[in-house]
Order: structure tokens, then C-alpha cells, then sequence
């Protein structure tokens, strides 16, 4: 991907690089991100958005969706998925990501995700990573859920998503309580972990599954049916 010079924002606001970018006729602007490149189980899901310019078009309490409590998450999901010009999901399945690489894979589901959009965008934001082969301008921001519209929107598919995911893949494994740590790792994930081993759906390239593996050979705890 061609890297441009940052745009010049004028005024700040989430909404500050899309205006830029339009005035430089490089609209429409998509953003992408991931939700779970943290977790040790479940799968790796990234977005894509692009949002309507509109001043009156703008999606009320957008932001990073790890900053919403997850009733507004709720909220703004709704409302983006109702507003958004166009929107796309990729879900990476754990064994790839083991099997690939957590930065491939990650790179590979947002050109995936971007390409997927119904709209061809005239410049794309990623967060955190840049992303080659789209053949339009971008730019990698780091922290650009919070800086940006379209990534912020992108974040908040991909985290409803993917929660929406854990919620019920904690139906077929309840011992882990994935409906409330999502995957991630707490004290009391890597309890269950160390005391049933790991499910079909943790991630056995991460450091703390891997050990639960080597202590427990190749002990995987049955589908509850």
C-alpha cells in the first residue's frame, strides 16, 4: 500500500481524518481492526467500516470499543451496523492462528476484511499495522480506534462480534466462564485451564495453553453435548 503524508487536521474530534482526507478528494475512508489478539482462546475477528460523512449522519457515543461498558457497546454496534455505507467481518478460527501466526493472520484478515467491503475506498486507516496489496493510499495509526471514526466503528463490530462468539462457545464449554473473560487471560481462565486442560478452541501456540498441554499431554476436554 502507497503511504501518504499524513493529513493535516484542521480541527480535532474523531471524525478529524476522515474531513481531512474528503477535502483531499480521498473519500470514502475505510477503517479496519481486530478484536482478540489478546486472548488464548477463541477466534481472531477483524473489521471493516466506512461511515457516512454527513455531519448529521454521525454515530452518537462512537468510540474505541474497549471504552464502552457493554450496554452502550451494544448500542453503538446497532446503530453502526444501521449507518455504516459499508461493513465487512473476517473471523480467524484459533488452529489457523496457531498454525500461521497471530501478525499474519491479523494482516491477512484485515486485507480480507477491507476487499470485502462493498465500496472501493479512496483511503483506508488500520490500526496499529499497515497493510500491504489493496492498491489505494492508507495509513497504519497506532491507538486508531481512538483517534478515527472508521476505525473506532471497525472495533466495535469486530469486539461485538467476537463477544457474541464467546458467549456461545461458553454453552459448549462452561467450565472455562468464556461468557465473562472472552478468552482472555484472568486468574481463574488459567485455573480452569491448568485443572481441565485446554478445550478444542484455545490457542495452543500461546505460551500458557502450550504449557497446560506439555504438563498434560495431549488432554483436550470434550464438547459438553
Amino acid at each position: 500500500m502507497t503511504e501518504f503524508k499524513r493529513p493535516v487536521i484542521r480541527r480535532g474530534g474523531l471524525y478529524g481524518y476522515e474531513r481531512a482526507l474528503a477535502e483531499l478528494g480521498l473519500s470514502p475512508v475505510a477503517g479496519a481492526d481486530e478484536s482478540g489478539r489478546g486472548a488464548c482462546a477463541g477466534p481472531l475477528v477483524v473489521a471493516a467500516a466506512v461511515l457516512p460523512t454527513g455531519r448529521r449522519e454521525r454515530i452518537r457515543d462512537l468510540a474505541d470499543s474497549k471504552l464502552l461498558t457493554p450496554p452502550a457497546r451494544e448500542r453503538v454496534y446497532e446503530e453502526v451496523m444501521s449507518r455504516a455505507v459499508s461493513w465487512s467481518v473476517v473471523i480467524v478460527p484459533p488452529d489457523e492462528v496457531d498454525r500461521r501466526g497471530l501478525h499474519v493472520v491479523n494482516v491477512e484478515a484485515m486485507r480480507r476484511a477491507l476487499a470485502r467491503l462493498d465500496v472501493t475506498p479512496g483511503y483506508v486507516l488500520t490500526d496499529g499495522f499497515p497493510v500491504a496489496g489493496l492498491g489505494v493510499p492508507g495509513l497504519a495509526m497506532w491507538k486508531g480506534d481512538r483517534m478515527t471514526a472508521c476505525i473506532a466503528a471497525a472495533s466495535v463490530i469486530a469486539k461485538v462480534t467476537r463477544d457474541r462468539i464467546m458467549t456461545e462457545l461458553h454453552d459448549r464449554w462452561p467450565c472455562y466462564d468464556f461468557a465473562s473473560h472472552k478468552g482472555y487471560v484472568t486468574p481463574e481462565h488459567q485455573d480452569a485451564l491448568d485443572r481441565h486442560g485446554p478445550s478444542p478452541v484455545h490457542r495452543r501456540s500461546y505460551v500458557n495453553v502450550a504449557r497446560v498441554v506439555g504438563e498434560n499431554g495431549a488432554l483436550v476436554l470434550e464438547e459438553i453435548r
